[in-house]
């Protein structure tokens, strides 16, 4: 399994609940969840698109349990963090270990791919490096 297949509906799924909790929101004209709807679309909609989009311009990341692992705690960390700020703004204090922890796995995860990309990017130069033909 390709990370970018899970990437893509994931995201998809994330912006379509968003989308109804965004509706609910302004029909019951109450807004007090509105961060975390924020952190929902931009963690769960936007940045697993483009987790999507890197995955699929990079076939052998792609196809790496590394990049698999990456998208799937994104997405457990996200749905943690969202439910914890949820529960916070609407005055529950109880979401407050959620968020943190939510928070702390989506820094974990960010971190993981921030490596993958790093380390993409040195094995692309090593190969240029080694394709100049000697003079």
């Amino acid at each position: 399994m390709k990370a970018s297949s899970v990437s893509f509906p994931a995201a998809v799924l994330m912006v379509v609940a968003g989308m109804i909790w965004g509706i609910i929101m302004a029909v019951s004209r109450d807004h007090s969840a509105m961060p975390a709807h924020a952190h929902l679309n931009l963690l769960g909609w936007v940045s697993l698109f483009l987790f999507g989009v890197f995955y699929h311009l990079h076939p052998a990341i792609d196809r790496s349990r590394s990049a698999l692992v990456q998208v799937a705690v994104w997405i457990v960390g996200t749905v943690i963090l969202t439910l914890g700020v949820a529960l916070l703004h609407t005055g529950h204090d109880i979401g407050q270990p959620f968020a943190a922890i939510g928070s702390v796995v989506v820094l974990g995860s960010i971190l993981h791919f921030g490596w993958l990309v790093v380390r993409r990017e040195q094995t692309a130069k090593a190969f240029r490096a080694s394709a100049v033909p000697a003079e």
